[in-house]
């Protein structure tokens, strides 16, 4: 049954970097919800209150190099150790020695190394379109140049410094306003148009956005809480996690294939490069994630899944949260 629920809280809390920025709602066990790029805690904002009221203390924070969270001037201060590190902070701050982690985008990368490299504070996984992947292959810089033949895959041309703040923070909200567009599924390019995924040559990731077209799922005042942000913190942080990845590669290179076993669950969208592009990975997942309750793709769904079906999304998540071992 559901409660009375408390209006969220902010706070800050000490980490390894500086300072986390969350915001918290509810009683109960707690469920760790962890946003991507280019995102904040906000993209959690339909989930907070419908946690809170099955029961949970649900709190979504800031990651290192967005919001109000620390911002630290190095590039190499945002590999993966440290953004687990971060969570594993977040928790034993709020009194707790464990807690379920979400995460989405970027957010389900970290929340799976959190879960992988700190079994004993993260009891449960959930994964938001971004599939796990253990780590392996080819360094990540080397795969990802070799994508795209002529054109430059979005990878890449986030990896070098300063080359995307060019491209975004001259128009902030309005560059955005497309990315989100281009992802979700009622506003992303036709099947045969050019992929937003990928740069042409001598031109702009925005070139390809949808234009004078926004999804379903934002409204004006959300994209300008989302703008403000960015507006005031610049692109740089949030483009760090990018550029670190060679540095993960290297730093998790005993964890090469690794499963993770605890209780999991994955939602993806159907109209998502994400899983289709990772099909493997999620056909992989007896291996993987041999821990997996539940697996879903939502039919006609972008990359913003949290957004674009909340209420489906509420159901999965409460639905696999309930079936957890106390």
């Amino acid at each position: 049954m559901s409660r009375h629920v408390a209006e969220t809280a902010h706070r800050l809390i000490p980490s390894p970097g500086g300072r986390i920025h969350l915001v918290e709602q509810g009683t109960g066990p707690l469920v760790l919800l962890v946003h991507g790029f280019p995102e904040s805690w906000y993209s959690w904002r339909h989930q907070l209150p419908v946690l809170a009221a099955a029961g949970y203390r649900a709190v979504a924070i800031d990651v290192r190099g967005y919001g109000r969270s620390s911002k630290p001037a190095a590039t190499d201060a945002y590999r993966m150790l440290d953004l687990v590190e971060d969570n594993v902070a977040v928790v034993h701050a709020l009194g707790e020695e464990s807690a379920v982690v979400i995460g989405h985008d970027w957010g389900a990368t970290i929340a799976a190394n959190s879960a992988l490299l700190r079994p004993e504070v993260f009891r449960a996984v959930g994964l938001l379109s971004v599939p796990y992947t253990p780590r392996g292959g080819p360094r990540p810089s080397e795969l990802f140049a070799r994508m795209g033949g002529d054109e430059e895959f979005y990878v890449s041309y986030f990896q070098e410094p300063g080359r995307a703040e060019a491209e975004m923070e001259p128009d902030v909200r309005g560059w955005l306003a497309g990315f989100y567009a281009a992802l979700s599924a009622d506003t992303m390019p036709a099947t045969g148009a050019p992929d937003p995924h990928f740069v042409g040559t001598g031109g702009t990731l925005r070139d390809r956005f949808p234009v004078g077209r926004q999804p379903a799922w934002l409204s004006d005042e959300e994209l300008d809480v989302y703008a403000g942000e960015f507006e005031r913190t610049g692109m740089t942080g949030a483009l760090a996690r990018y550029r670190n990845m060679d540095r993960d590669w290297e730093d998790l290179a005993d964890f090469d294939g690794a499963p993770i076993t605890q209780p999991s669950l994955f939602i993806g969208g159907g109209l998502d490069a994400s899983t289709t592009w990772l099909a493997d990975a999620i056909k992989a997942y007896p291996v993987t994630l041999p821990g997996l309750v539940d697996s879903h793709l939502l039919d006609d769904c972008g990359h913003w899944i949290q957004q674009e079906r909340a209420a489906e999304v509420n159901r999965l998540l409460t639905d696999w949260l309930a079936a957890l071992p106390a």
